[in-house]
């Protein structure tokens, strides 16, 4: 079982950067592939950003390719997403997610946090 809480969202105007955070509680965090995943107002739920147990396998949605970027701390079991050049389209709530697998659609995870609100004006 893993309990994942995300941090980070906000308020911000377009062009500025945010850094998203997500701690993960269990012993077992480093197994996990983990997942960013936003969805807008009226809007499905779409993949951000996913990076493997190890960090060795990043990917992402050509929205954000060039502007965001994943990466892991397993000491600290946290995931982040670092959010620059923010567009107003950026706007959603934005939730990680984990997997034992690997997987860039939601119905692949096994885990997800509560969200956190992200903003973005123009």
């Amino acid at each position: 079982q893993v309990q994942l809480v995300e941090s980070g969202g906000g308020l911000v105007q377009a062009g500025v950067s945010l850094r998203l955070s997500c701690t993960a509680s269990g012993r077992t965090f480093s197994s996990y592939a983990l997942g960013w995943f936003r969805q807008a107002p009226g809007k499905e739920r779409e993949f951000v950003a996913a990076i493997s147990w190890s960090g060795a396998r990043i990917f992402y949605a050509d929205s954000v390719k060039g502007r965001f970027t994943i990466s892991r701390d397993n000491a600290k079991n946290t995931v982040y997403l670092q959010m620059n050049s923010l567009k107003p389209e950026d706007t959603a709530v934005y939730y990680c997610a984990a997997t034992t697998g690997w997987g860039l659609h939601g119905y692949e995870y096994d885990y997800w946090g509560q969200g956190t609100q992200v903003t973005v004006s123009s």
